[in-house]
């Protein structure tokens, strides 16, 4: 996985995020907590 330096901030964090806004419910329906919680545990492995 490609990593970067966060800003001036000296981290190392990996290229790729996961964005959750939709998992707030601002963009329509808001979807099952526990499809939510399993989106999360297969994102970080």
């Amino acid at each position: 996985m490609k990593k970067r330096i966060l800003g001036n901030s000296n981290l190392e964090v990996s290229e790729i995020g996961l964005g959750c806004m939709s998992m707030s419910g601002a963009y329509g329906s808001v979807v099952e907590k526990k499809d939510m919680i399993s989106l999360q545990s297969k994102a970080l492995g």
